[in-house]
């Protein structure tokens, strides 16, 4: 009884979930009651984990992705071709839907117009920067003009060389990435906590952001049950997986520094092969945005209601949806990079100001996170239809 119950606390303990939403409460807890000198330490450790884990994303896609494209077959180009066809139509539908739900809904809603100053931050006792080799959309087309390469020349000794450096790789997420992530989350907790930026925000977090996760959950399950009707198979094969990636983005509100978990969880399904697997989920990660093109539509809606009086013209709207899908390819890997790559067509396409501008990244930053999970907890959905397609393309050729 005795040994049964310290292998149940053993296993608990262990459990990712469990880590990451202890170090979400304890960054709740303990961030009210923080001093300067203990602020300044966790603002460091935040710094440094974070450049760790940033370091890292470059090596996972790389290493992933090279080794999964070498194994596929000489035609693998309509694969990736057929991924990105998926991956933008996802994220456009995400962008009309949100622009659906704004018209509908925002007239009739009334949305707070002023925020709360929050507490500051004293400065960084110790920076430490750790920059990644290559950047992520650097690394992303690396590993797929490398991958084609060996694939053409059919080259087994750098294939064989990729695998293992993809061994490496994953060595390097389960012992070092994983491990981190829920003291990388207690921080950002902490901080966030004791700034007030949960408390003082409350009013538009329960009117305006409460709308957008909703509208996450509802367009997730779009995204599998059109999987799970193309592939022919149950989708909630792959979205129980999702708990722990789902969570993961919550805390590090990046789906690059998701990406090892992101894995983990995909590698648990049995109707998602690891050799297409491998290629779609670093790829989705850095091309598919489909949380922020909600979050992100909805909220310069509500801004323009707000600062301008009237909602966007729907033509201009669906223009700026189409615009930001192709400016935002790879920027939802990095924390707020959907928004960040969009500033100038908020400034030109909708014609908002500093005002404007300032106050939808306050919105934006409050539930970056959620969009974030939203993005790769969808990259399941699409892994399992490109999957699909993989097989029929292999079918076909065996027929012919």
């Amino acid at each position: 009884m005795v040994y049964n119950r310290h292998k149940m606390i053993k296993k608990l303990l262990n459990n990712t979930i469990f880590r990451l939403l202890t170090g979400v409460v304890l960054g709740l807890i303990v961030g009210p009651y923080l001093t300067d000198g203990l602020l300044q330490i966790i603002l460091s450790a935040k710094h440094i984990l974070g450049q760790l884990i940033l370091f890292l994303v470059p090596l996972i896609i790389l290493g992933f992705i090279v080794s999964s494209i070498a194994k596929l077959d000489q035609n693998s180009s309509i694969i990736i071709g057929f991924s990105l066809i998926i991956a933008y139509a996802s994220s456009v539908g995400a962008g009309l839907f949100s622009a659906s739900l704004g018209y509908n809904i925002l007239p009739w809603i009334d949305v707070p117009k002023s925020t709360s100053t929050l507490n500051e931050l004293p400065a960084m006792l110790f920076k430490l920067d750790i920059p990644p080799i290559f950047d992520v959309m650097t690394s992303l087309v690396l590993a797929l003009m490398l991958g084609l390469g060996i694939l053409w020349i059919q080259s087994k000794e750098l294939e064989k060389a990729f695998d293992h450096f993809r061994e490496i790789v994953l060595l390097l997420v389960n012992r070092v990435l994983v491990p981190l992530l829920p003291l990388y989350i207690a921080c950002n907790f902490a901080l966030l906590s004791y700034r007030g930026s949960i408390q003082s925000q409350l009013p538009v977090f329960i009117k305006v952001i409460a709308i957008v996760i909703v509208a996450h959950v509802v367009w997730i399950g779009i995204l599998y049950t059109i999987a799970g009707l193309y592939a022919r198979k149950n989708p909630w094969e792959v979205l129980k997986h999702y708990g722990p990636t789902y969570l993961t983005a919550l805390g590090t509100m990046s789906s690059a520094a998701s990406l090892g978990v992101a894995l983990q969880s995909a590698h648990k399904s049995k109707i998602l092969k690891p050799e297409v697997s491998n290629f779609t989920i670093p790829f989705f990660s850095n091309i598919h945005l489909c949380g922020a093109m909600i979050t992100e539509t909805f909220f310069v809606m509500t801004v323009s209601l707000v600062l301008y009086g009237h909602l966007p013209d729907v033509t201009t709207l669906i223009l700026f949806i189409v615009l930001l899908g192709i400016f935002a390819l790879g920027a939802p890997g990095v924390p707020g990079g959907a928004l960040t790559a969009s500033l100038g067509l908020i400034t030109q396409l909708l014609g908002f100001d500093d005002a404007g501008i300032a106050l939808t990244l306050t919105i934006f930053a409050l539930q970056d996170s959620f969009g974030t999970a939203c993005n790769i907890v969808g990259d399941g959905a699409l892994s399992l239809m490109v999957t699909t397609f993989h097989d029929k393309q292999h079918k076909k050729r065996e027929a012919n």
